[in-house]
Parts: C-alpha cells; structure tokens; sequence
C-alpha cells in the first residue's frame, strides 16, 4: 500500500528546468515543502522521492494527516 501511495504521489509530480542555472526542479502539488532540485531529470527524480518517504515518514511521527493519492489514503490507526 505505501510502495502504490508513493509510486501514485510521483506521478502526480511536476518537472521544469530552471533559466538561471538549467537544474531540474521538481514537485508534488498538495504536498506542501515536497520539492526537489538537481543537475539531472532522473537526479531530481530520485531526489523527489527520498524527500517524499522523509516527509510522509514525519507526519506520521506527528500524527498527521496525509493527502489522499488517487483513492490511496494511508490513515493512522491508534493501536490499543
């Protein structure tokens, strides 16, 4: 379920070059401070997507919510 969340969130995301030194910059929209920026296409990837699992690994450290991906919602569950 989190490997799909995650591959789901990815392709939500959003590629550009930037003019002032042509890196790659990359994000994910509705996932607020999920960014990325690198030399290369597939750096700015790989990138992306170790900030991702950094980022869902912390709102669940906090307890909060995550955006839901393609009908994927990952919720936490209080275990007794």
């Amino acid at each position: 379920m989190l490997t799909k969340y995650i591959q789901a969130a990815l392709h939500k995301a959003k590629y550009k070059i930037l003019s002032d030194d042509n890196t790659f910059y990359g994000d994910i929209p509705g996932f607020e401070g999920v960014w990325a920026n690198a030399d290369t296409l597939e750096a700015c990837r790989e990138e992306l997507a170790e900030v991702l699992e950094e980022w869902i690994l912390l709102r669940v450290a906090r307890n909060l919510s995550l955006p839901v991906v393609d009908d994927i919602e990952l919720s936490i569950k209080e275990v007794a």
